[in-house]
């Protein structure tokens, strides 16, 4: 096959892209060769004409028009001559080809060919029986459709004859599916081209034809393609519109409804759909209604209704007698009952009530969306009454059951999500509130009560409603809270569950509710059970409100800001009471008060481990009353039935909230409480054994429950005891799983899902009357399925517990949607319902949000299923061996030959158990893995498993395939590779299609369990043998064969790189030949294809193929194309599963190699898949959209084209679940922020004012407070309505529009606050940024976006504008308005950000709203906008008078405002911002000084309360297990003390966003060192003026620590231990910032010093100085020399010689500095490390800040120590000098702290350590020389700048430290010298002369300074003199200068000032005579220096000693 491959000429696939067009044959090369094509092999001559046909299609897309017109016909020509073919075939692929260019010709080119197309294509349908093969003749069908649908309507005159010829080919195309179905397909696409100009007869022969076909043809896909060519006839032409034909064709569809495959049956709906909508008329009169009396007048002449033969002629013989057609119009009530009539006939299918279905939500998509809000009340009553509660659908619990999610998928998934927007779906709520639900019970006489069915529905609805309008439900919650409390109390069992579950989504959507539904529920439970015995439906009702209170209260944890522990504290309590009393009523009272209490016991499980550790010996103690040892058989026999039922009742409660504690404590689970479980779950199996069997119907005044018998209840207590025993061993402790793994649990499990004789209910005359038409265990509709389990819903195996619910990437082989699909529906006997399993609404895991509960019978059989699972691999060998033979037995039992349908139950049961052992045996699971490699179990389940590989249950052979893939992985290679060998045995010598397409499955799910590495070694024999049976021509095998293969590929990885190239071809071969997909001839292979499509699974695996290769796809031209060309198809077939694995192919391939695809096309292609109705093609396509962006996002968009931006947000709207659009825009965003500033303003501003055009509606009261927000301000009216002129195109939408869902608004306003976000950071770091500025420009636009937003009906949205607002006032508050300087900014806009303050602190606003409107306040106080305290208004009345709600003593709640009645976790939320609210103030006042009159009045009350609120956090922070006694609470104890750690982690939050602030003003009220706050750490209270100014100069030394040290030391060093990896740097300045000023010794005293402390405190920060950036290590400088100066040691006498613990500790904080620094300079520690050429930003005020330090360091080291710090201080300075980029900037900055450290160390007065000290001093004077040595080369940039600062560095040295240093010293002298060297070096001469300059000036001197002076002063007068050498730099001029200095310095010692004088003078002449003129200005100014003041008798004296000719040039 490779070999072929290789061999084909081969085109890139891609849309046109430019390697597409240079690879074009030319014009003269398009002609096909024959005779190459029938040379080569037969095998390849199909893929040589796919190719050329490819090629052929790519060079016609490629022309232009004018090429077109002039090869039209040469193309034509080929095109046809393709056609022609005998040999090979053209199929489906190439005639899908042949149609596209005929399509493109016409289209883009000349139609002047169309007639003769149409003619010779015509010619060959019409030829003759033998003149033509039935494949010639299906190509030219396809092809003339496309070329009418390109072009029909210029060949009307032609459509008569084309459609007679096509209806001619039926009667030759009975045995060929593919050419009926193409044939009514294009007389399909010639109706809809010519549409009415269609000739009325050839259209009613048309619509005789298609309607025969659509009723009676066996094949689906020419009964799908005949609806949809029906309803082309409806919606194209007018010759259909009669009630007559209404009624033939509802005759047809009637016929065809029940088809056994889904594309037929949605055709069938879609057309009658089409009819039905086409009919409508809202002023239609009513059919039901005149109906009778026209039946009655002309009864007798009225024909019967038409079937199938007996249609109107479609020519009649004379106009004269044609009667006039009745014209059909239904109103809206007519049109639904066409369909709810024939949904509730009994002889109606599930098949048929599914098509329906279909046909309803279609007719609602299609019907206008105006129509369906304001009939809504009417199609839900329709649905309700007509459907729901119709006694044909009632009577039936499947059916009901079915038809109540019928109801929903139409209520909920089409009209509430698709049709209706934001407001009709409020308005949708609304009416089913006020019309259904307050309705019951009975409030006006003409209004009935709604049933129950029709109850269950609108609580189904209104919460699928309610979830997805989240929190703009609030404008009707009273309503809704009052309806679902009334409803709550229906005496049906189902009402309740579905009113507790609505209750629980309601108030989760509106969690302000919550206290108040949980107390009525309370209350009203508490009045009912003490009404037990005296109303009718007492019991019922008690059962209602506790499941609603259950549900509430279950929603606690996941609102903890709206919950109550009080509710939760007294539920308790009354449940324990409850069951105190319970023996003291009388049998059924006391069966509702326990009900009752085990029910609230099981709401409060949900609370989770905080909160049921307080109570679990309680609940033990409970349990064991409740479920205790059960007496014996003979006294069990003797109660009656009654007290059997009481019972078993009692257990079957206690048992469920036994599981609801397992399900949410697991953590709980101890050993002790596992084994006390254990002991409970015995007794209560024991007591089941005790219980009789009793057959007959039990007698309804002795049972407990009303609708349950004791059997029923048994079945309840089973299935609860299998539940608790599996969640025990799942999340039980190990050890006690040991204990549970008992061989009789398995012995019941198995005899629960295999036993032969077993069958749930009584379902011996089911099976009587089914055994002879049983077909498939799936069609059995009867809620039982023969005991079969709900585990295999069709395709999808749903997870066991324990096992992690992951999405099975296989089931997108096959066809079909999601699992909330309406015909996956019918895919299992079995449907579930809430009412099932009432504790599912309050377990918070639960189950999946797709399934709901099986009926119990069933459920046993799913619980013995996992209970198996877990417990069966840690069995022994001997034990596993008993069962497999015990399961052996029952599947191979004679009855179950007898009874099919149990047989198929047995067996899907069996195989899902022995799944579920493999998967826990394999580590799948969650339970201990155990082992079954022993080798009879090994061969046992091989013989098991290998029975359901070869089921004719393809789903059953599915769930085989996977068992013995696990089987293999767990059992080892040696077990492999024989099972791999029988199995290709088994393939070659069985014949049977189901078996061998079950052996090549189990090959492929081997290796896909056994993984590449092991598989490897038989890798080529499996890929032979799938390869093999590819090529079979029976559909199920090549199907499951090319999925067995794609799974195999995608496991071997790499490994299958060598197979690539022949998979490919044989995968082409698929793709292209005419038995793989539905067109096939075959009627068997066409349907199957329908089910399980052959296209998608090759597509599949051809991305599959890309995956394998990889990276080596762009090495591998040839594969690549062919993958392209495959990719290129992909994308243009009809089906959207291949569409979808088209879209991963194409992103694969960008992945991997993207210079070989066109980015535009693939660009194009996701925008256009984008808008695909299949969800899971639109999450492909966001995808890769993301995927591109992530590149390069404004490219993706810019080739994307026009309106794809609106186009994202349109289906963001549609969709707000995708993730991956929003991922689109957030990166967009993130890429885009800085460039497009003013773009992002506006589209943001346009999408939250979008509107989508609707008509006008009712919009509920309050729903849209957006668009006209209700404020109290009059000074914003104008800013919240009004609008200017350039602000039109964003002004709000009217009322009459709909706004984009609020989820989209909220998206969009995140958006905003990322994007201001950004600027702001932008703009912090560069002023003068471009989008800084017009952020700052557009600010109004922000500040008015934020405002609609903070003041609409939606919390998120007010709490997003609030954030947003406060993000502009951190920016801009300070930033001065550009047009006039002396005004702020934001001024301007005071009155809008305060009015939209306003609403948050209404009374029905929430916590988190307050909290945000606080933060506000604060910013917006401390920007300055308004710096009178007076003019700061109600913003700063808000924060004073909440400040006193917080501080009141007996205040009992925190205020903010005018809201109140918070919980107490929201008090703590709204207490802590205002506390941190105060403290930003507090912190704001170091910059701004109003402030002071702000805060300075309230510092006497914030101060405790910030200490207590830190103390707090620091409780909760550092007491993880609060609250943890297991005892009640105490009298003296409050709820919040015992629940403690319940509400731990949501207080934590809190604190810790506010903490900080906290801390931050509190350490800036320590810095002013005022006496309150010293006052306050220590606990005092204040007596004195407050003074927050005053400071003291000098430092408060303590030894003890203040009282609240240790809790502000330990928040701040924990938060600096445990921070979060994504902390930012700011948070870690801030806390060290913090740290430093509470280390203050007036703060901490001596307390840091202690040993524990001190020792914790260095290991932080080394850990900090070795992790963080420079800022934070410059903190860390500051804090270890702060401890340091006033550490005990520095202020004590140094007199030892010992070394002490406080001088270690010195020593600790100065390696912390010396650490610092050789971070930023390594080589300090290591000479010969690199250090980069420049220093990072802020590391030169590093280096400064940690050399200063040391320096302050070593003035407080003790005597000992010094000398060693003295040697590291020189070493890291004399690292500084010669290090390269320190030259710049960083050595002049330490020269000042240099100098002052030699300065210290010379003269420090240690007489002991002058030796060491002067020995120091000459090595670093040694190491100065060898640096200017160094440097001097001029090896780098920097030597230059390092000479010349050693020389500085050097002449400080010597002066500073002279009088260390002898006399004569000869490095001194070297160091003099090498500085006169310097004087002749250009670049140091300058530098070098100052030098000089400071040792001969040096005043006073000392001998070594002397000695210098007389060294240099004879060389320098040499220097000056010597006028031979250049003067460098003007060196001679300062020498000259420093020379008479000398002199002058002498001026007091006549002797030295004439000796120095006498030389300099002379020498002074002499270079002015050598000079020239140009000195003479000069010599004569040092002259003149010479004979001033004192001198001046020694100048007279020299100069009259001097020769006559110097003293006269002197003169001159």
């Amino acid at each position: 096959m490779s070999r072929s491959v290789e061999s084909l000429p081969h085109t890139n696939g891609t849309y046109g892209s430019s390697s597409t067009r240079d690879r074009a044959p030319k014009a003269s090369k398009i002609d096909l060769d024959i005779t190459k094509l029938h040379s080569l092999p037969s095998e390849q001559q199909n893929l040589y004409l796919l190719t050329f046909t490819l090629s052929l299609e790519s060079y016609v897309c490629s022309l232009s028009h004018d090429d077109i017109c002039l090869q039209q016909a040469q193309v034509t020509k080929q095109l046809l001559q393709i056609v022609n073919l005998g040999a090979p075939v053209p199929t489906r692929v190439i005639r899908n080809s042949l149609g596209r260019c005929w399509s493109y010709m016409l289209r883009e080119g000349d139609r002047k060919p169309l007639y003769e197309s149409i003619n010779q294509l015509l010619a060959i349908i019409s030829a003759g029986k033998n003149e033509k093969e039935l494949h010639n003749r299906l190509a030219a069908v396809y092809c003339l459709g496309e070329v009418y649908k390109a072009a029909g309507d210029s060949a009307i005159t032609l459509s008569n004859i084309s459609c007679s010829g096509l209806l001619r080919l039926l009667k030759v195309a009975h045995n060929h599916v593919g050419l009926r179905a193409a044939i009514y397909r294009a007389l399909e696409k010639l109706v809809g081209s010519i549409q009415n100009s269609l000739d009325e007869g050839t259209a009613r022969d048309t619509w005789k034809s298609a309607r025969a076909a659509a009723s009676g043809d066996k094949a689906a896909l020419v009964q799908a393609n005949a609806c949809r060519c029906l309803e082309q006839l409806i919606s194209s032409t007018t010759y259909f519109d009669s009630a007559s034909d209404f009624e033939a064709l509802k005759s047809t569809i009637w016929k065809t409804y029940d088809s056994p495959i889904s594309i037929a049956r949605r055709a069938a709906a879609s057309c009658l759909a089409a009819i039905l909508v086409k009919g409508y008329s809202d002023s239609a009169p009513s059919a039901l209604k005149s109906r009778p009396k026209k039946s009655k007048k002309s009864g007798k002449t009225q024909t019967a209704p038409l079937e199938d033969g007996d249609d109107i002629p479609s020519r009649p013989e004379s106009p004269a007698v044609k009667r006039t057609a009745v014209k059909l119009e239904l109103n809206l009530a007519d049109l639904l009952a066409q369909l709810s009539s024939q949904y509730v006939r009994s002889s109606t299918s599930n098949k048929g009530r599914a098509t329906i279905t279909h046909c309803y939500i279609k007719v609602l998509q299609r019907l206008d969306s105006s129509v369906v809000q304001a009939s809504y009340g009417q199609i839900a009553h329709h649905l309700f009454s007509e459907l729901l509660t119709n006694a044909s659908i009632t009577h039936d619990r499947y059916r009901l059951l079915l038809t109540r999610k019928y109801v929903q998928k139409i209520l909920a998934d089409c009209v509430g999500t698709r049709v209706l927007a934001e407001s009709g779906r409020l308005s949708a709520a609304k009416t089913l509130i006020n019309d259904v639900l307050k309705n019951y019970p009975q409030v006006v006489k003409e209004i009935g009560e709604p049933s129950k069915h029709a109850l269950v529905g609108a609580l189904s609805a209104l919460a699928s409603l309610v979830e997805s309008l989240g929190s703009t439900f609030n404008s009707l919650g009273d309503a809704c809270q009052d309806a679902l409390i009334q409803v709550l109390q229906h005496p049906s069992y189902t009402v309740q569950i579905h009113a507790a579950y609505c209750l629980r989504t309601f108030v989760l959507a509106c969690p302000q509710h919550l206290i108040h539904c949980a107390s009525i529920c309370m209350n009203n439970a508490t009045r009912e059970l003490g009404h037990l015995t005296a109303g009718r439906h007492a019991h019922r009702r008690c059962v209602g409100f506790a499941n609603g209170l259950a549900a509430v209260l279950s929603v606690s944890p996941v609102q903890p800001l709206y919950s109550s522990l009080e509710i939760s504290s007294r539920a308790l309590s009354f449940a324990i009471d409850l069951l105190k009393s319970s023996g003291k009523s009388e049998l059924r009272a006391s069966s509702t008060q326990v009900q009752v209490a085990w029910i609230l016991i099981g709401g409060l499980m949900s609370m989770g481990p905080d909160f049921v550790k307080i109570h679990i010996s309680q609940l033990l103690l409970l349990w064991r009353n409740a479920l205790p040892k059960p007496l014996t058989k003979e006294n069990t026999a003797q109660r009656d039935v009654a007290e059997l039922s009481y019972l078993a009742h009692v257990r079957e409660c206690a048992l469920g909230s036994i599981l609801s504690f397992l399900e949410s404590n697991q953590r709980l689970v101890t050993l002790d409480v596992s084994n006390r479980i254990t002991t409970l779950l015995e007794n209560t199996a024991e007591f089941l054994d005790t219980l009789p069997m009793i057959k007959k119907d039990q007698d309804p005044s002795s049972r407990i429950v009303p609708a349950l018998q004791l059997s029923d209840l048994m079945v309840m207590v089973r299935r609860r005891v299998l539940q608790c025993y599996t969640q025990l061993i799942n999340f039980g402790p190990a050890s006690g799983a040991d204990a549970l793994g008992d061989s009789k649990l398995l012995s019941v499990a198995v005899n629960l899902f295999a036993d032969p004789m077993y069958a749930p209910g009584s379902l011996e005359s089911s099976i009587a009357n089914s055994t002879a038409n049983f077909e498939s265990i799936w069609d059995i509709a009867d809620n039982r399925g023969f005991g079969i389990c709900g585990l295999v819903h069709g395709r999808k195996i749903e997870a066991l517990p324990g096992e992690e619910d992951t999405a099975d990437p296989n089931d997108r082989r096959e066809a079909g949607a999601s699992p909330e699909d309406i015909d996956d529906m019918l895919m299992t006997p079995v449907c579930g319902a809430r009412e099932h399993d009432s504790i599912r609404i309050h377990i918070r895991e639960g189950l999946p949000i797709h399934r709901l509960p099986d009926p119990p019978a069933t459920e046993v059989v799913n619980s013995a299923i996992a209970l198996f699972a877990v417990v069966f691999p840690s069995q022994s060998p001997k034990v596993q061996e008993f069962i497999l033979e015990q399961l052996t037995t029952h599947l191979s039992a004679g009855s179950l030959q007898r009874a099919p349908g149990r047989r198929a139950a047995v067996a899907t049961n069996t195989a899902m158990a022995l799944l579920g052992a493999l998967k826990v045996a394999v580590g799948e699971m969650a339970a201990e893995s155990g082992d079954l490699k022993h080798p009879v179990v090994e061969k046992t389940l091989e013989a098991l498993l290998k029975t359901f590989v070869i089921e004719s249950d393809r789903h059953l052979r599915r769930v085989g395939c996977e068992a013995l893939g696990r089987l293999c992985s767990s059992s080892g290679n040696a077990f492999t590779t024989n099972e791999i060998n029988s199995l290709i045995a088994l393939i070659v010598s069985n014949r049977d299609p189901n078996a061998r397409a079950g052996y090549a499955m189990a090959l492929g799910s081997i290796h896909t369990q056994v993984g590449g590495m092991a598989a490897g070694l038989h890798l080529r024999k499996i890929h032979g043998v799938l390869m093999s049976l590819c090529g079979d021509p029976h559909p199920v095998v090549h199907f499951s064969a090319i999925d067995a293969l794609s799974r195999v590929a995608e496991s071997a990885g790499l490994a299958f790189s060598g197979n690539v190239s022949s998979t490919l071809g044989l995968l082409a071969q698929a793709w292209s030949s005419d038995a793989h997909n539905e067109e096939s001839a075959s009627l068997g292979t066409s349907n199957f294809e329908i089910e399980v499509p052959t296209p998608a699974v090759v597509a599949r695996a051809v991305d599959t193929m890309i995956n394998v290769l990889g990276p080596d796809l762009q090495d591998s031209s040839k594969t690549r194309e062919l993958i392209l060309s495959f990719v290129d198809q992909f994308g243009r077939d009809e089906s959207s599963l291949v569409q979808a694995e088209g879209l991963r192919c194409w992103e694969h391939m960008n992945l991997y190699d993207p210079g070989h695809i066109s980015l535009p096309t693939y660009v194009k292609l996701l925008r256009k898949d984008l808008q695909s109705s299949d969800d899971s093609t639109c999450s492909i396509a966001a995808d890769g959209l993301y995927n591109l962006a992530r590149r390069d996002a404004p490219l993706v968009f810019r080739l994307a084209g026009e309106g794809f931006e609106e186009q994202v947000w349109l289906t963001l709207n549609d969709r707000p679940y995708v993730d991956g659009i929003r991922n689109i825009v957030e990166t967009w965003l993130g890429q885009t922020s800085l460039i497009e500033t003013h773009q992002w303003i506006m589209r943001i501003q346009q999408v939250l004012t979008k509107s989508i055009a609707k008509q006008a509606e009712e919009i509920p009261q309050n729903a849209h407070a957006e668009a006209e927000p209700q404020l109290q301000d009059e000074e914003v009216a104008g800013f919240a309505t009004g609008e200017t002129k350039e602000q039109g195109a964003a002004a709000a939408p009217e009322p009459s529009q709909e706004l984009l869902r609020w989820q989209v608004r909220v998206f969009a306003i995140q958006c905003l606050s990322r994007f201001v976000a950004i600027i702001g950071k932008e703009f912090d770091l560069d002023q003068e940024s471009t989008a800084g500025h017009i952020l700052q420009s557009k600010v109004g636009d922000v500040i008015r976006m934020a405002f609609h937003a903070s003041t609409s009906s939606v919390v998120e949205l007010r709490v997003g504008g609030l954030g947003l607002i406060n993000q502009i006032l951190t920016i801009f508050g300070s930033t001065p308005d550009p047009d006039f300087s002396e005004a702020l900014l934001l001024e301007q806009y005071q009155a809008q950000i305060s009015s939209a303050l306003t609403p948050a602190f209404n009374a029905d606003s929430s916590p988190e709203l307050a909290s945000a409107a606080v933060n506000v306040c604060a910013s917006f106080i401390s920007t300055g906008m308004v710096t009178d305290i007076d003019r700061m208004g109600r913003i700063l009345k808000l924060l004073v008078g909440a400040l006193d709600s917080i501080s009141a003593q007996h205040s009992q709640e925190t205020a903010v405002g005018d809201l109140r009645g918070l919980s107490a976790n929201a008090q703590t939320m709204v207490r802590m911002a205002v506390l941190s609210a105060w403290a930003d103030l507090q912190a704001a006042r170091v910059d701004q000084s109003y402030l002071d009159k702000v805060v300075e009045p309230h510092i006497n009350k914030l101060l405790p309360l910030w200490l207590d609120s830190l103390q707090e956090f620091a409780r909760l922070r550092f007491e993880p297990d609060i609250s943890n006694h297991t005892g009640p609470a105490g009298p003296e104890e409050s709820l919040e003390t015992v629940y403690a750690a319940l509400n731990r982690q949501t207080l934590l939050k809190f604190y810790q966003d506010s903490w900080l602030g906290l801390v931050d003003a509190i350490a800036s009220l320590i810095e002013r060192d005022s006496d309150l706050v010293f006052n306050a750490l220590d606990g005092k209270e204040s007596t004195t003026q407050v003074n927050g100014n005053g400071t003291k100069t000098n430092i408060n030394y303590r030894h003890e620590p203040v009282a609240f040290f240790m809790v502000l030391f330990g928040i701040v060093v924990e938060a600096l231990v445990t921070r979060p990896s994504n902390d930012s740097p700011g948070n870690i300045l801030k806390i060290l910032s913090a740290l430093k000023k509470i280390l203050l010794p007036s703060v901490a005293g001596d307390a840091i010093f202690q040993d524990e402390v001190f020792s914790e405190t260095i290991e932080l920060f080394d850990r900090l100085a070795l992790t963080e950036g420079l800022a934070v290590q410059t903190v860390l400088i500051d804090i270890a020399k702060a401890l340091c100066v006033t550490h005990p040691s520095a202020t004590e006498e140094d007199t030892s010689d010992d070394l002490s613990e406080g001088h270690e500790q010195l020593f600790e904080l100065a390696r912390i500095v010396v650490l610092i620094l050789n971070n930023a300079l390594p080589n300090i520690a290591e000479p010969k490390a690199v250090v980069r050429e420049q220093l990072a930003e802020g590391a030169a005020a590093l280096i400064r800040n940690g050399f200063e330090a040391l320096v302050d360091i070593s003035t407080v080291f003790p005597r000992i120590m010094k000398t060693d710090l003295y040697a590291s201080i020189l070493h890291v300075f004399s690292t500084i000098l010669r290090t390269p980029a320190c030259q710049a900037t960083v050595v002049t900055q330490v020269l000042p702290a240099f100098r002052r450290f030699i300065r210290k160390i010379s003269t420090g007065g240690q007489q002991d350590n002058s030796s060491a000290v002067a020995s120091q001093i000459k090595s670093c004077l040694h190491q100065l020389l060898a640096i200017l040595n160094v440097a001097q080369r001029r090896e780098h940039e920097s030597s230059l700048a390092c000479a010349k600062n050693t020389l500085l560095t050097t002449s400080i040295l010597i002066t500073t430290a002279s009088s260390a240093i002898p006399a004569g010293e000869p490095l001194v002298v070297a160091a003099l010298e090498a500085t006169l060297d310097c004087l002749q070096d250009l670049g140091l001469a300058k530098v070098a002369a100052g030098c000089l300059r400071s040792f001969l000036l040096v005043n006073p001197k000392n001998e070594t300074d002397e000695a210098a002076a007389r060294y240099l002063f004879p060389r320098l007068i040499v220097f000056i003199g010597n006028t031979q050498d250049s003067d460098l730099e003007n060196s001679r001029t300062l020498i000259a200068q420093a020379l008479t200095g000398l002199v002058v310095l002498y001026a007091n010692d006549n002797d030295k000032a004439a000796m120095a004088m006498s030389l300099v003078l002379p020498a002074l002449l002499l270079r002015a005579q050598a000079g020239g003129k140009e000195l003479y200005a000069e010599t004569a100014t040092r002259i003149l220096e010479l004979a001033r003041g004192e001198l001046l008798p020694v100048f007279r004296a020299l100069v009259a000693g001097m020769e006559g000719e110097m003293r006269g040039f002197m003169e001159k």
